[in-house]
């Protein structure tokens, strides 16, 4: 009785936190990881494109002057909560990249575990950290956050044209 009793507390609980959890999006975590291109769908496979674009219009929603798109619902890449998704550019590249919930090095260690490669070519320049794995032609996988103890943010993604 007491082991019963025990169970449904313990799937009760696990219920009702349910909602904390973000929802893994593996159509995300391939684009992130240089895994699928928009750039190769937009040449190759535009019903493809087309396919992945409506459904992250339905996923996601921009505010008007925002250069970002953010999660209508908790959303996570590899286990790290999405905050924010640039779909096309950010600063200096052309690709596909998001900001997660999780400090520079959680982010290196659970993305060099992803693509099972060490994310080894790594700097600290202009008060920042990053990391960048050639993957391909025209795809380099790049992670980036504030070199500060109090940064807890990381941004990760796919970059086509990187300029260094």
């Amino acid at each position: 009785m007491m082991n019963r009793s025990l169970l449904l507390i313990t799937a009760l609980l696990l219920i009702g936190n349910s909602s904390a959890w973000a929802a893994e999006d593996l159509s995300l975590e391939r684009m992130a990881t240089c895994q699928d291109s928009w750039l190769d769908w937009e040449k190759n496979e535009p019903a493809q494109l087309k396919t992945f674009g409506d459904q992250f219009r339905a996923d996601f929603s921009q505010s008007e002057n925002d250069p970002f798109f953010v999660p209508k619902t908790d959303t996570s890449i590899d286990g790290l909560r999405v905050l924010q998704v640039f779909p096309g550019s950010v600063g200096m590249g052309v690709g596909f990249s998001a900001v997660v919930d999780a400090t520079f090095d959680n982010a290196r260690r659970t993305f060099s575990k992803a693509l099972g490669r060490s994310l080894e070519k790594c700097d600290v320049s202009d008060n920042m950290r990053t990391c960048e794995l050639e993957i391909g032609e025209k795809r380099t996988f790049v992670l980036m956050a504030e070199d500060s103890a109090k940064s807890t943010t990381t941004l990760l993604g796919c970059y086509y044209y990187y300029e260094k």
